[in-house]
């Protein structure tokens, strides 16, 4: 259908945060006219009984299909006519349009209002003048020998014990029977290493009570963190079996244990490269602290409201699948209590595409082309296959974004003051 903007009566109420209410009044004729288009589009491919198809009149049809040729009516004008209400209008809606309330009589005007967001319009009236303290952190021997602990442990091997109690530390492997269940229940195998809360606090207790091959009876609680609410405080008996023990024997700290790392030929060349991936993510560290406050005195001294519905669709995301799996007033539970991050994340992406777009700092095809060069030469690639893998993954719109952060604070950083700290 084409319909006539200049014939449409609009009235717009501004709401609270971006929030727009629009009422849109469709003439009578222009109705009529579609709910005849309507009935004779449906007359064309109708097939009655006692007419040829695509002869059956248009009153036959309108008898037989009323109610149902309305609503095609309705569905039409009411879209056809909030596009061109919209465009009228100038407005961008960030949100599906929420019809509110529609008034649709024969013969006389079709009216309805649709309530949606606008993208909100950001004034930035200061940029810098910040003060920003960049936390200084150092790399100790002890940052160091705890980086060096946990290599040795992943280069580790599980050595079977034959005697003595499981302590913490050891991978256990165990037999759990319920006691409540069917009798002719054998149980089901679990493996884990104790002390690192793999299991119930009662049931590590009693594996720690048992040699190998052990077998005994115990009354496990479950406690009140635990995440199934319905079970917090129950009791239940249980046999449990210890079917193995093995504990962790670490390698030595020397060159072997270097080569087996990675591409170090000694100790001393690992230790190195340990001291420099700690600078670097203690720098990373420092710099996510420094963003991340600038960004917030930013939104102080720029202050806006959010629409909700972008804070609803962050809230969505955040919870993703877990959803599904959460009761209505637990679900609420949930989102109310991550509603205040989220409208403090949203301000942040809002605020960075604000500056990007008014000091033009948006990341060109130049630069992403020499990100990606220099991406394949670390990788010993071809740009090529950088580029085929970044669109493959959708990552590319992802780099871009980086590059064009990564200018904004240089940018917005330039107009502040940044210190450093005393050493942690």
């Amino acid at each position: 259908m084409s319909l006539d903007a200049s014939s449409l009566v609009i009235s717009l109420e501004e709401k609270e945060n971006w929030r727009r209410s629009m009422e849109v009044t469709v003439p009578a004729d222009v109705v009529r006219k579609e709910e005849a288009r309507a009935a004779e589009k449906l007359a064309s491919r109708a097939r009655l009984k006692g007419f040829r198809k695509g002869k059956v009149p248009r009153q036959v049809i309108e008898s037989r299909f009323g109610g149902s040729l309305r609503q095609e009516a309705l569905d039409n004008l009411v879209s056809e006519a909030y596009k061109k209400a919209l465009a009228l209008k100038e407005l961008r809606p960030i949100s599906e349009g929420e019809i509110e309330n529609i008034n649709y009589r024969p013969e006389e005007d079709l009216v309805f209002s649709i309530v949606f967001d606008i993208h909100p319009e950001i004034e930035i009236s200061r940029l810098g003048g910040f003060a920003v303290e960049r936390p200084v952190t150092e790399v100790t021997e002890d940052h160091i020998d705890k980086v060096l602990d946990r290599i040795r442990e992943q280069n580790g091997a599980w050595k079977p014990i034959e005697t003595g109690l499981p302590e913490d530390g050891n991978l256990v492997s165990v037999n759990i029977r319920r006691l409540d269940d069917d009798q002719s229940d054998e149980g089901r195998e679990y493996e884990f290493i104790l002390g690192q809360g793999d299991a119930l606090p009662d049931i590590e207790g009693a594996i720690k009570s048992l040699e190998l091959n052990g077998k005994g009876e115990f009354d496990i609680s479950f406690p009140d963190d635990f995440p199934d609410e319905d079970r917090r405080g129950d009791l239940e008996r249980i046999e449990l079996t210890v079917l193995g023990r093995k504990e962790l024997e670490l390698p030595e700290l020397g060159d072997d244990l270097a080569k087996q790392a990675g591409e170090f030929e000694t100790l001393d060349d690992l230790k190195s490269g340990v001291r420099e991936d700690l600078q670097k993510e203690a720098g990373n560290q420092a710099e996510a602290v420094v963003r991340g406050r600038l960004l917030d005195l930013l939104i102080e001294a720029n202050p806006f409201d959010v629409p909700v519905s972008m804070v609803n669709r962050y809230i969505d995301a955040a919870v993703g699948e877990e959803s599904k799996n959460l009761e209505p007033d637990k679900l609420k539970d949930v989102q109310d209590s991550i509603r205040p991050e989220a409208e403090k994340a949203v301000k942040r992406i809002l605020i960075l595409d604000e500056i990007a777009d008014t000091q033009s700092l948006t990341a060109n095809d130049d630069e992403i082309d020499a990100q990606i060069t220099e991406i394949a030469e670390a990788n010993n690639t071809t740009v090529e296959d950088v580029y085929t893998n970044l669109q493959k993954s959708g990552r590319l719109d992802m780099l871009k974004r980086e590059l064009t952060e990564k200018k904004i604070f240089s940018f917005i950083e330039n107009q502040s003051q940044i210190t450093d700290g005393t050493a942690a």
